[in-house]
């Protein structure tokens, strides 16, 4: 029974929910989960959790992100990426130096309005549900921090009717929280100078720790399952705890927590990947007060 993690480099064009369907059935398991969706003109890490490694989604769902996304000012959308209706264009004069000053205002914590293409739920219907219908309901504002935004590359003027379309390009470095919506940070910051914006290219780097050097196709992993070893892709689910110090037990402590009960903690107040007398990672444990017991645990329960 295949239980780890699979780091998976998405393609355009593929839901992730279309990926884990496809893993679900290469890998022949039906317990197959993602970490951080991607919409689907976006691509790059997209980490999927198979058998009892699924328990460790609510973990790896909450951290950091980061993305190389296209910018492209000149240009505003109702989706807020170039996938959507073009509902304004407006000619660009921006230089390097003006963008890089408006990068400024949206570094560190700020606040974020959901777009109306997206699963945000308002009054139990998700908002993209009633943007399809041509309706659009009001949004609180998020607070969502953006730890760090470089300008990459990019060309400047374009004008229209020059051989141009109007339009300037960029590209962001963004690394940010759960929760951010980069699509409408590429709008806001059009807003910001003036001459409009949308994202016209997402690639996520990096995601709950992993990054692309991790990653793998759905093309290598389904010629791996052809030959019989596409289970051999899967990293270890203790492997995304690694951060927390080991700690092993045995015997009648084993048991006792296999059981769902606390024992005697033989070390000092914090979290750790627990491992029984075997040597099989038993799942993440915290300790306090003198007492061990399970935050979660990973083993398969006969």
């Amino acid at each position: 029974m295949p239980n780890g993690i699979i780091v998976i480099d998405k393609s355009a064009g593929w839901t992730s929910m279309d990926v884990c369907a496809k893993l679900r059935g290469v890998l022949r398991e039906k317990r197959v989960g993602h970490a951080g969706t991607l919409d689907p003109m976006a691509t790059g890490v997209l980490p999927v959790f198979v058998g009892r490694a699924t328990r460790a989604v609510e973990f790896a769902s909450e951290g950091g992100k980061e993305y190389v996304a296209g910018l492209r000012l000149g240009v505003v959308t109702d989706t807020q990426d170039t996938t959507g209706n073009v509902q304004e264009e407006r000619p660009v004069r921006v230089t390097r130096e003006e963008l890089e000053a408006a990068l400024d205002r949206f570094r560190g914590e700020i606040l974020q309005v959901p777009p109306m293409y997206s699963a945000v739920k308002i009054g139990g219907k998700k908002l993209y549900e009633l943007a399809r219908k041509g309706k659009e309901v009001e949004r609180k504002a998020r607070s969502v921090t953006i730890y760090e935004l470089e300008l990459l590359e990019g060309t400047e003027e374009r004008p229209a009717g020059a051989g141009g379309d109007g339009c300037a390009d960029w590209k962001l470095r963004v690394k940010c929280s759960k929760g951010t919506y980069v699509r409408t940070l590429c709008h806001d910051i059009g807003q910001a100078l003036g001459c409009g914006g949308c994202m016209s290219a997402l690639r996520r780097t990096e995601a709950a720790g992993f990054t692309l050097a991790q990653a793998v196709t759905l093309e290598e992993v389904v010629a791996a399952g052809e030959r019989g070893g596409a289970e051999k892709l899967l990293l270890p689910v203790d492997a995304y705890f690694a951060r927390y110090p080991e700690l092993r037990v045995g015997g009648g402590a084993e048991k006792k927590l296999r059981n769902g009960m606390a024992v005697p903690a033989p070390c000092g107040d914090g979290t750790f990947r627990v491992y029984g007398e075997g040597g099989a990672f038993l799942g993440l444990g915290g300790a306090k007060d003198g007492s061990l017991r399970f935050i979660k645990s990973f083993f398969e329960v006969s």
